[in-house]
């Protein structure tokens, strides 16, 4: 289809139920990638599920009576057009075209459901924000909300893995590796070439990327875009008037995604339905260290699958509109699944504090200071899911003890349900202007064992408290714009108060609680300072010390 406001071409597959003419009417799912909408050896059905159920969208809801049609957004895959950054507004304004389009054929109800995982469920989500009369509901899984925070520079410290993903779907967009994406039409090989040659200007997400420091820093190379205009969180108001329901899934360790959807849960007003659970980022796999018997954790993906076509249904009749409300799901380690209204749910603050001899007590100890000089081959957890998509859990941690300091509690003498955003509050003093703070929460086992519950950073430039955060309920919040910037002064005592990745998880008796803090994550995250002196930070004991606030429901 051409896109009438600039000429650019878009390369879409539709696929429909087998014997319908050209005038049956289906309803409409529609996916938006820029992972190529298919390539020109196609995926057989022997793949594994994971491909079958994510890769070729078609054979999720073609059998079930929908049309399917699958795009490559502009610049990429075998449309025409330059992409500059991720959902850039050209991007996402061609979603009103398309769904004029599908509208306009034949074939078509007038309805459509976007849907997506990944990239494409960020899509789905700027569908949304377009309150097109024929989007009758989303179905986003594993989408980032807000993409500084949850993705490339939570806390303000860049991710590994954003500019490996960045330089990967260059890559894609260059037609790489082979044997490339699928041409479309007649002319489909000659288009091809036509479309790449449209895709030369465009530069690898990630030279942006490094040029990056603040939300609001706004580059050249993305002609003149800041991170905030791609931002879906910046966009919950025009989502909200939308009225579009949304199917919303996502991981405690995907990324920064669990914090993305609890925020949408607050910021908008849409019927909403939001998953959160224990998963790898596409939902393939599961993991509890706190599950006593080793039960299979449900749903199963292809459980996940049937309730997401059951809200597709829910969204073309219109009930979904009517009926859904706003409701989260949520799965507590070592307990089982669990919802609620509200979020953050009431709960009870309970304060732990670092202590001398490293233990973790509720009460402050006498005021002192342990030191902890960056080091930066120190290495974290190299099979951590959260910031490697491809992997599944992390392993005991006892072995990465390395470079960080190490606080444990006594054992637990009942049970202990954290649910919520833990809260960290550092007093720590710097030789260094700046510094990146890493906070580990875990789980320590009777036997010595050790997993991670959740963790955070924060760069210690950003640590000005955001007081008119409208996500303040969840704990301090920090604008990472350039007008709040704080350096540290080398010497003087500073406090640097943040809040981790959100978790549910019911601690067993007889276990002990673990807080750990570290200056580098390797390989996760880029070294804070890049270059020059490497800081020695002191963390200061006792009552105007460093202590955890942890969100408690009270049996």
């Amino acid at each position: 289809m051409t896109i009438p406001r600039d000429g650019v071409r878009l390369a879409l597959d539709i696929v429909r139920p087998l014997g319908d003419d050209r005038n049956t009417k289906r309803d409409t799912i529609l996916v938006m990638t820029r992972y190529w909408r298919g390539q020109k050896a196609d995926l057989s059905a022997g793949d594994g599920d994971q491909l079958v159920l994510h890769k070729n969208f078609s054979s999720l809801f073609v059998p079930h009576g929908y049309a399917v049609v699958v795009g490559d957004v502009r610049g990429t895959g075998a449309s025409f057009g330059v992409s500059l950054y991720s959902r850039s507004r050209d991007e996402t304004l061609d979603f009103s075209d398309v769904l004029d389009w599908i509208v306009a054929q034949p074939w078509s109800t007038g309805r459509v459901v976007g849907y997506g995982l990944s990239y494409t469920a960020n899509t789905a989500e700027w569908m949304a924000e377009r309150n097109h009369p024929a989007l009758k509901g989303i179905i986003p899984m594993a989408a980032s909300y807000d993409p500084y925070e949850e993705v490339y520079f939570p806390g303000g410290v860049s991710t590994a893995y954003g500019t490996a993903w960045a330089d990967m779907v260059r890559n894609l967009d260059l037609n790489l590796p082979s044997p490339g994406v699928r041409p479309v039409g007649p002319s489909g090989e000659a288009d091809l070439a036509a479309a790449l040659r449209d895709h030369q200007p465009g530069r690898s997400l990630s030279e942006g990327l490094r040029q990056v420091t603040f939300k609001d820093d706004r580059l050249a190379i993305w002609g003149g875009a800041s991170m905030l205009d791609w931002s879906n969180r910046e966009a919950a108001d025009r989502v909200s008037r939308s009225g579009t329901p949304y199917q919303n899934w996502a991981s405690w360790f995907d990324l920064g995604m669990a914090h993305g959807a609890v925020c949408r849960f607050l910021l908008q007003s849409n019927p909403m339905n939001v998953i959160i659970g224990p998963w790898n980022h596409d939902g393939s796999g599961t993991y509890d260290p706190l599950q006593a018997d080793g039960a299979p954790i449900l749903p199963t993906l292809s459980m996940q699958h049937a309730n997401n076509l059951r809200f597709a249904n829910l969204c073309f009749s219109g009930r979904a509109a009517r009926e859904q409300g706003k409701v989260l799901h949520y799965y507590t380690l070592g307990e089982g699944w669990k919802s609620t209204a509200v979020w953050p749910v009431p709960a009870t603050r309970q304060r732990w504090y670092i202590s001398t001899g490293f233990r973790l007590t509720a009460s402050p100890d006498r005021a002192g200071l342990d030191s902890l000089q960056v080091n930066p081959a120190a290495q974290e957890d190299d099979t951590s899911m959260r910031w490697d998509t491809d992997r599944l859990g992390f392993g005991n941690r006892r072995t990465f003890l390395d470079g960080r300091l190490a606080y444990t509690s006594e054992p637990l003498t009942r049970d202990l349900e954290i649910t919520g955003h833990p809260v960290v509050y550092l007093n720590v003093t710097s030789t260094c202007e700046d510094s990146a703070v890493f906070v580990y929460l875990e789980a320590v086992k009777p036997d010595g064992e050790s997993y991670l519950l959740t963790e955070g950073q924060l760069r210690a430039l950003h640590r000005k408290v955001w007081t008119d955060s409208p996500l303040s309920a969840l704990g301090p919040q920090h604008s990472y714009l350039k007008r709040d910037a704080e350096p540290l002064i080398p010497g003087e005592p500073a406090i640097l108060i943040f809040t981790l990745f959100p978790i549910s998880a019911r601690l067993p008796s007889g276990y002990r609680l673990r807080v750990c803090l570290a200056c580098s994550d390797k390989p996760n995250f880029a070294n804070m300072p890049a270059d020059g002196a490497l800081p020695l930070l002191k963390f200061h004991r006792g009552a105007a010390g460093c202590y955890i606030d942890l969100p408690i429901i009270e049996s």
